[in-house]
C-alpha cells in the first residue's frame, strides 16, 4: 500500500491498486464477501489488493478482461474507489449490489437495472449542483439488458432511489423506534413516481460517472419488497453473472463501434 495521499501516485492511496492491476472495466459489489462470488463465474481471476473494504481482483469473463472492485456500503466509500480505479485506468463502472424494490409487482430474486437514480445521497452533491441528473449510460444499460436476456433473469428497468442511511433514509425505523420526518410516506411517494427500488451507491456512481465523462450503469438483485413485506437473500449471482456479461457485450458493441466508424452504439450495429 502507497504510504502518499498524492493522487498522481500509481498505487492509489485507499484501493491499493496501480494502472496494471485493473481492466477497462469494472464491477462494483459492496461486500468485499462477494468478490469471490463474482469471480467465481469467470474464466480466471487473481486477487490484485486488498485495503480496508476494497478488495480488487481481475481476469477474464467470455475472452474480456475484467476487474472487480468491492467498495463497502454506502456512496462515501463507493466515491472514493470511482475516483481511484478511473485514476489508474478504468472508465466502465458496474454496480453489482442488493436492493429493496417499492413496486408490488417486483419479486424476490429479480433483478432491477437502473436507468436513472434520485440523489437522496450527500456525496454527489460534493461534486456537482443537485438538479444534475444521475443517469446511467446508455450503452450499459443495452448491455445489461441483453445480459439479463440472453441468461433469462428476469429483470425490470427504471429509477432508483439512492439513501445515505439504511434505516432512516430509507423510512425504517431507527433506534428504539426512531422515525425521520417524512419516512411514513417516503416508500409511498417514491412508488407513485415509479421509483423502483432504493439501495445506497447508485446515484453517486452515475453522477460522478457522467462528471468525468465515464460510463456507469448498475444491477441489483431485489432482496425485499417494501410494500409486500418479503424479504429472502436471493438472486446475487444472477446480478454478477449478468454484469459480467454485460461487460463482455460492451466489449463486442465497442469493436462494433470502431470498425463502423462511429461513436455510439445504435440498433443497427451488429455484435454477434
Amino acid at each position: 500500500m502507497t504510504d502518499s495521499e498524492d493522487p498522481n501516485d500509481e498505487t492509489q492511496y485507499h484501493i491499493a491498486v496501480g494502472p496494471d492491476d485493473v481492466a477497462d472495466a469494472v464491477l462494483l459489489p459492496g461486500n468485499p464477501e462477494r468478490v469471490d462470488k463474482v469471480t467465481a463465474l469467470w474464466d480466471d481471476a487473481e486477487e490484485r489488493a486488498h485495503h480496508r473494504e476494497y478488495r480488487t481482483a481481475t481476469g477474464s469473463y467470455e475472452g474480456t478482461p475484467i476487474s472487480v472492485t468491492s467498495t463497502g456500503i454506502g456512496s462515501p466509500s463507493a466515491a472514493i474507489a470511482t475516483e481511484e480505479l478511473a485514476r489508474v485506468g478504468a472508465d466502465t463502472f458496474v454496480r453489482v449490489g442488493s436492493c429493496g424494490a417499492i413496486q408490488p409487482e417486483m419479486d424476490v430474486g429479480d433483478l432491477v437495472i437502473t436507468s436513472g437514480a434520485v440523489r437522496q445521497e450527500g456525496t454527489s452533491k460534493e461534486y456537482v449542483r443537485e438538479d444534475y441528473p444521475a443517469v446511467a449510460d446508455r450503452e450499459v444499460v443495452s448491455a445489461l439488458v441483453a445480459a439479463a436476456e440472453r441468461l433469462g433473469h428476469h429483470y425490470h428497468v427504471g429509477l432508483t432511489m439512492s439513501a445515505d442511511s439504511f434505516y432512516a433514509g430509507q423510512g425504517r425505523q431507527g433506534f428504539e423506534g426512531f422515525r425521520a420526518a417524512g419516512a411514513e410516506s417516503l416508500v409511498e411517494e417514491l412508488r407513485d413516481a415509479e421509483v423502483k427500488n432504493i439501495e445506497m451507491e447508485a446515484a453517486a456512481l452515475l453522477t460522478i460517472a457522467n462528471v468525468y465523462g465515464l460510463r456507469a450503469g448498475a444491477v441489483c438483485s431485489v432482496y425485499a419488497n417494501r410494500v409486500t413485506g418479503e424479504f429472502r437473500t436471493a438472486g446475487e449471482s444472477r446480478a454478477a453473472e449478468t454484469a459480467s456479461l454485460a461487460v463482455h457485450l460492451l466489449a463486442k458493441m465497442d469493436e462494433a463501434k470502431r470498425a463502423a466508424g462511429v461513436d455510439h452504439w445504435h440498433a443497427g450495429l451488429s455484435i454477434e
